[in-house]
């Protein structure tokens, strides 16, 4: 997991979301409220879509700025002003430090998420993320062709050493 985590308050403005996922280099961000537990996530995919009638339906943000010039200067305004909590994903699944590697592949395969907030009594003290799960097997799997290499060094140097013994056995009658 990783243990530095940027993290937004519900009542920040979502500009300011958009703005702390640029400059981390993140796609999502963890919601806290001042007791420091998880309270939502909110993601870029939450910034980008939005509710414009009762159907349901989610047209993205970047379409209506290109076709609706007029709206542009109040989606502007609206996203000053409107606060994560109105866009966040609330009670979102989460992991605790001892859940094992398996268990958190799974819920993030299974629910196509980007990343599980990682929780101690309700309070954040990390994420782990298709990145860490990536770099985590990619070191398992360096491991695994290490302790390869050695068996098979072990085994060869056996081999060896009981050919000598053979050797040294059909030289000195016992």
């Amino acid at each position: 997991m990783t243990g530095r985590v940027v993290t937004i308050h519900p009542e920040s403005p979502i500009a300011e979301a958009a703005q702390l996922m640029l400059g981390n280099n993140v796609s999502g961000l963890p919601v806290t409220d001042a007791a420091g537990k998880i309270v939502g996530i909110v993601t870029e995919h939450d910034l980008l879509r939005r509710h414009t009638d009762g159907s349901g339906s989610h047209p993205p943000h970047w379409l209506q700025f290109m076709i609706k010039r007029q709206e542009m200067a109040n989606e502007c305004a609206c996203f000053h002003e409107a606060k994560v909590a109105e866009v966040m994903t609330r009670n979102p699944l989460t992991v605790t430090e001892d859940t094992p590697i398996e268990e958190a592949c799974r819920l993030i395969g299974e629910h196509g998420f980007k990343r599980l907030p990682v929780v101690r009594d309700g309070r954040l003290v990390g994420i782990v993320a298709r990145a860490d799960l990536v770099r985590a097997l990619g070191i398992a799997a360096c491991q695994i062709s290490h302790a390869h290499d050695r068996a098979a060094r072990d085994e060869a140097r056996i081999a060896e050493l009981q050919r000598e013994l053979m050797l040294h056995r059909t030289r000195w009658p016992m």
